[in-house]
């Protein structure tokens, strides 16, 4: 086997702000960001959305990954807090090659490798790098014959951003490709970027303004009514935050969600939901046509409805999966709209 770093041409490294193997930091903060708002130090540093993605005819190769630590976390098993898992092919057709993941958590330094296989022939290989533990290098081993080249690009090479909470970030699901946000982007063949933050993305002036300057987007979403610390504090936010990103780019399709987990129903979750539908509404009444609206109570549907969080609040494979088709057909609307059917979510 001949082994290559990620860093090296023609590998390919999405959804990441810092990537520098030498100093072994892949962030998906800039540093500076974490300077500004110190609270996403150790957030900013995970790779969460991150993908390696390159092209080969090798009918098996090796991952050998080395990460920080692999901490442990009651709702978690490792393969969806610290391990990586792998897709062939692009889109729709994108077909799931396993997973690789630490065996047992670790407080120290840890590598671990695992051997893949695919059918043989030039194909696409996505590698969903870790969602919660630090990732501090990867290599790709490939047979001394095999072709290594560039992958196919995306469709959409404009990047979707996710903005929200742990939810977003992808928690707490049972391997990290399972992730609402992860699923969405592979079926729309979509580049994208995850800003879910657990307990810490709560409609920041200062976050909406990092927004604000990424320069190429296909659509924001954002969802972060579960991280507000109150009522009061969700409703001096979210239409700011909207305004913010609006005035940046007044084009960019923006998808507002509510948080899904709403059993039971009450109150402070209605009203919650109803803030976040009243920054789509009066966006709308200004006439701005490019924002939509879904309300988180649809997602789960009727039947099997606990089994879609493991805890009461946070998603399972399930829940995410019924999430991905409750947002796929909107999303494909803002992102293609001359392909997709007219939809017109309201609240």
């Amino acid at each position: 086997m001949k082994f290559y770093d990620i860093t090296q041409e023609p590998i390919k490294i999405y959804g990441l702000s810092v990537v520098d193997g030498k100093e072994r930091k892949f962030w998906r903060l800039p540093g500076e960001m974490m300077e500004k708002m110190p609270g996403l130090d150790y957030l900013g540093k995970r790779c969460t959305g991150g993908r390696v993605r390159f092209c080969t005819d090798a009918a098996e190769f090796v991952i050998r990954m080395t990460l920080k630590e692999a901490a442990e976390d009651i709702n978690f098993p490792t393969a969806g807090s610290a391990g990586a898992d792998v897709y062939f092919g692009r889109g729709t057709e994108s077909v799931y090659g396993g997973y690789i993941a630490p065996w047992n958590h670790s407080q120290e330094e840890i590598t671990i490798e695992k051997t893949f296989f695919k059918p043989a022939g030039m194909e696409n290989v996505t590698i969903n790098l870790p969602r919660s533990d630090h990732l501090l290098g990867m290599e790709i081993g490939l047979p001394e014959d095999a072709v290594l080249a560039p992958p196919e690009e995306y469709t959409l090479q404009a990047p979707i951003i996710y903005y929200g909470s742990s939810i977003t970030e992808g928690g707490c699901v049972s391997r990290v490709g399972c992730a609402y946000t992860s699923i969405l982007s592979r079926w729309l063949d979509a580049d994208y970027r995850n800003y879910g933050f657990s307990g810490c993305a709560k409609g920041e002036e200062e976050f909406a303004r990092f927004l604000a300057e990424h320069k190429e987007i296909s659509a924001f979403v954002y969802d972060y009514d579960h991280n507000t610390p109150s009522i009061d504090h969700l409703q001096a936010t979210h239409e700011k935050f909207f305004e913010i990103f609006r005035k940046a780019h007044p084009g960019v399709p923006v998808l507002m969600l509510s948080r899904p987990d709403v059993d039971p129903y009450t109150d402070d979750i209605q009203q919650l939901r109803d803030i976040v539908c009243r920054t789509y509404q009066n966006a709308r009444a200004k006439g701005d046509k490019n924002v939509y609206f879904i309300d988180g109570r649809q997602y789960f549907g009727d039947l099997g409805r606990a089994e879609c969080t493991i805890d009461g609040v946070h998603p399972t494979a399930l829940g995410m999966m019924r999430m991905a088709e409750t947002i796929y057909p909107v999303l494909r609307k803002m992102c293609y709209p001359a392909k997709s059917a007219e939809i017109s979510p309201f609240c």
